[in-house]
């Protein structure tokens, strides 16, 4: 195949490989399902917690080893969790600085909230680059995806 239509065909494939690698990469999370678990240097209670994590907090699944996960966060560290105190509820944390909570999906929409560095939301609604979360302390409203991690 030559010229334009071996052209399209390339095209064609690259995007659906992007596509399919974006699906896979978010069936890959999986988030805290109890009110703190402790994520291990290993596979197993006998290795040593390294630090606790809070309900929701979203985890990329790096590999399986029977029931424990070896997972990444969203600031890339590594670490291993028991897989049955997870589940699949979408969460998301706060990977800027601060981002503002807005009354709908856009800049336009007036502030009602900031939410901080490293804080877990729950999501409740996705449209295009925005996603409605819910904040602990019962905010409701729309951040930008890209100042957020996971799902």
């Amino acid at each position: 195949m030559t010229g334009i239509p071996a052209l399209v065909l390339r095209t064609a494939v690259a995007l659906s490989l992007a596509v399919s690698a974006s699906v896979a990469a978010a069936s890959n999370f999986i988030s805290v399902d109890r009110n703190e678990i402790n994520m291990r240097a290993g596979p197993g209670t006998n290795h040593q917690a390294l630090w606790t994590l809070p309900r929701g907090f979203p985890l990329q699944t790096v590999e399986r080893r029977g029931d424990w996960l070896r997972v990444r966060d969203f600031e890339s560290d590594e670490g291993w969790v028991y897989r049955p105190l997870t589940g699949r509820k979408a969460h998301f944390v706060v990977k800027g600085t601060t981002a503002n909570i807005r009354s709908g999906p856009g800049t336009r929409y007036r502030k009602i909230g900031q939410a901080s560095y490293g804080e877990v939301l729950q999501t409740l609604e996705r449209q295009r680059d925005w996603v409605k979360v819910s904040q602990e302390g019962g905010v409701k409203g729309w951040i930008a995806r890209r100042l957020l991690w996971g799902w």
